[in-house]
């Protein structure tokens, strides 16, 4: 079944963002809440932290149908904020949820957006990118955050992450 975006430019956008949709669980089955808040040793970001951000960043893209939609933990992320040491995150089994709630949403603003919002800009308190700018970037976020996630799957001893 083919499907048609309300503009060509965010076609393959939306291939992205079906596939990375799927991802998420799979990055975070069977981790535990323990585990998801392991930085062995490092100032890395760990998976909990990880996780939230991208919830964070699909509830941005949910904003433009739904500005009502709030994640668990927003404040967490508000702003674009960085970790917090010694902050015990939401759970996966919540970011998961938090997932299935917003993703609806994303997917229809996504298909919806037309060149004219493309070419707007969203003010980002002191910069502003076009909406262009900002899928394409964070749909490459997501995709790096979630190879950061199968990542950690392996540094702390789970099977790695399956993609069938």
């Amino acid at each position: 079944m083919e499907i048609k975006t309300a503009s060509t430019r965010t076609e393959g956008l939306l291939a992205l963002f079906d596939m990375q949709t799927d991802f998420l669980g799979r990055a975070l089955a069977g981790i535990s809440d323990d585990d998801m808040h392991k930085r062995l040793d490092t100032p890395a970001n760990h998976m909990a932290w990880l996780a939230g951000a991208i919830v964070a960043q699909r509830y941005l893209m949910a904003s433009e149908v739904r500005p009502d939609l709030k994640q668990t933990g927003a404040e967490l992320f508000a702003n674009n904020t960085g970790i917090k040491a010694d902050v015990r995150y939401p759970t996966a089994a919540q970011y998961l949820a938090d997932w299935e709630t917003v993703t609806p949403f994303a997917r229809e603003a996504l298909l919806n957006i037309d060149d004219n919002k493309l070419d707007s800009k969203l003010d980002m308190g002191g910069m502003s990118w076009p909406w262009f700018d900002v899928l394409v970037f964070t749909l490459y976020r997501e995709a790096s955050m979630i190879g950061q996630l199968a990542l950690w799957r392996r540094l702390l001893d789970y099977p790695a992450m399956k993609y069938d």
